[in-house]
């Protein structure tokens, strides 16, 4: 057998010589791939630039319809309605001399709102212990018949200040004669008061509505701490007393006003709790007039405006003097600041409002037997109470036993749901509401529209104290409300809230 020679040289040639050829193929591969691919180039950048042309066709006008033409319109005017003379202030009974001067002036501020179909809502809120029903009915009919303003869409927000003037007695009003023992001269006081009031009202809500101008609105909400439940129960029962214990609503809800530009032009906040830091003989707007002032320094040009929550019963605490009332409102106005610096949620329209009255029950009232024995009483609230309701009896021949209580609901597209709610309602009914009303955020306010005195709580009800009953001495009211009082209060809030809701599902 032959045994082939394998000669290392030629065959070290031979590998050098495939190794070049393979590498040579292996580049011309490469250089028709690269090739290939640069083929592809001019497409795909045509694609890209077509792609980036349609981006911006679609983007365009909506860029352009935002910055030329906001979802809204809003108008913002202000009054001071400080009194210029001295009265006798509201909220504490057992003052014995009017007013000594001011710690700052008292304002009354409206924001008028327009959505893209002119349907308008126009909220005022004012430094006062409430509003009456009759000043509510007179000003519904007056800016309906000059403003074309439907009932609806004014809602009137007290914050419900106890450094305040006292306002006329009406048929229903807690703020009157009735309760303070008032001399002639004071009643006219007053009187005069409420009307130069009902009068810069008027032209303020039509200020507010000539200047709407293009804005947009935003939602968001931040906490502050300083409401306390005041409700505390002992041996003699429950008494106004700092209950840390007990539920409180911490909530600040806040609704921002912006121009086309961006710029904040108003801020509507509120809070949870009585204006009763303060108690002496000055006018003042107590904690909301401090937070509504520091806001307004920190935000050159915007209007700050607070509307009181479910405080009927919730006190700031600690209480007692200026500093506190100081103290408690920049505590308010940091928690709308921090609210300012979250991203808010955008509030679309179209509003719609609903107000009706819901009939509440009072319990069996005194007979007139009970009312004469109470006329002896050495407490002189509660015999000026017994008075007041034998002199009703002997006019009309009964005791009132209902009351005509009003609810107010405004939605904001599918944004945002508020609920006013008439009197000084306590905080279950804020927690209870905004669990049961399902959808966007809920804001429930109280002290709206007519403040005559307090709508407890079953609970607080039977648990009886100055907010369940014990309050309606200091009122013409013959009290306390019947066991029905929440069932008929919520129940028509929920029906309010299907009825401007209902049509936004259906266009959805």
């Amino acid at each position: 057998m032959n045994r082939q020679t394998v000669n290392p040289v030629r065959n070290s040639k031979g590998r050098k010589n495939m190794a070049r050829k393979a590498k040579f193929s292996n580049g011309v591969k490469t250089q028709q791939r690269k090739l290939a691919m640069l083929k592809w180039i001019p497409a795909l950048c045509l694609i890209a630039i077509a792609g980036l042309i349609c981006q911006k066709v679609v983007e365009l006008p909506c860029a352009r319809a935002n910055e030329q033409r906001p979802d809204w319109k809003a108008g913002l005017a202000s009054v001071v309605i400080t009194p210029e003379q001295s009265m006798w202030m509201a909220g504490y009974a057992a003052r014995t001399k009017p007013s000594e001067g001011k710690v700052h002036d008292l304002y009354a501020k409206a924001l008028a709102l327009e959505d893209d179909q002119r349907t308008r809502l126009v909220i005022v809120t004012v430094d006062l212990i409430g509003i009456t029903l009759s000043l509510r009915e007179w000003l519904e009919k007056e800016v309906g018949q000059q403003y074309k303003l439907p009932p609806e869409g004014l809602l009137l927000s007290a914050s419900h200040t106890h450094s305040g003037p006292v306002i006329r007695e009406t048929k229903y009003s807690i703020y009157g004669d009735t309760v303070y023992g008032l001399s002639p001269e004071h009643i006219q006081k007053s009187q005069q008061y409420v009307e130069t009031l009902q009068q810069k009202l008027l032209q303020l809500v039509g200020q507010a509505i000539d200047s709407l101008a293009p804005a947009r609105l935003g939602y968001t909400h931040a906490r502050a701490g300083f409401a306390m439940n005041r409700r505390l129960k002992t041996e003699q029962g429950y008494r106004i007393r700092p209950n840390p214990d007990g539920p409180v609503d911490h909530d600040v809800p806040v609704l921002r006003i912006d121009g086309p530009d961006g710029e904040l032009r108003a801020v509507l906040f509120g809070y949870a709790c009585h204006n009763t830091t303060l108690s002496f003989y000055e006018f003042c707007g107590d904690y909301a007039g401090f937070a509504q002032q520091y806001l307004e320094e920190a935000h050159d040009g915007a209007t700050a405006m607070f509307i009181t929550g479910c405080g009927g019963d919730q006190n700031p605490y600690p209480r007692g003097t200026l500093t506190l009332a100081q103290q408690h409102g920049r505590a308010l106005a940091n928690a709308v600041e921090a609210a300012l610096v979250s991203r808010a949620r955008p509030v679309r329209g179209p509003i719609r409002a609903a107000l009706e009255t819901v009939t509440l029950k009072f319990a069996e009232p005194p007979t007139r037997q009970q009312l004469e024995q109470e006329t002896k009483s050495t407490n002189k609230y509660e015999r000026r109470h017994a008075e007041a309701l034998l002199k009703e009896l002997e006019q009309t021949g009964k005791i009132r036993t209902t009351y005509p209580y009003l609810e107010q609901v405004v939605q904001f597209g599918n944004d945002l749901t508020i609920v006013a709610l008439a009197g000084e309602a306590v905080v279950d009914y804020s927690l209870r509401l905004k669990a049961e009303l399902a959808g966007p955020p809920v804001w429930v306010a109280a002290y709206c529209n007519d403040v005559f005195g307090y709508v407890p709580s079953l609970r607080v009800l039977q648990e009886g104290g100055y907010e369940g009953g014990g309050a309606m001495r200091y009122t013409p009211l013959p009290g306390p409300f019947a066991p029905s009082v929440e069932k008929r209060v919520v129940d028509k809030v929920h029906e309010l809230v299907n009825k401007v809701r209902a049509p936004l599902e259906t266009r959805q």
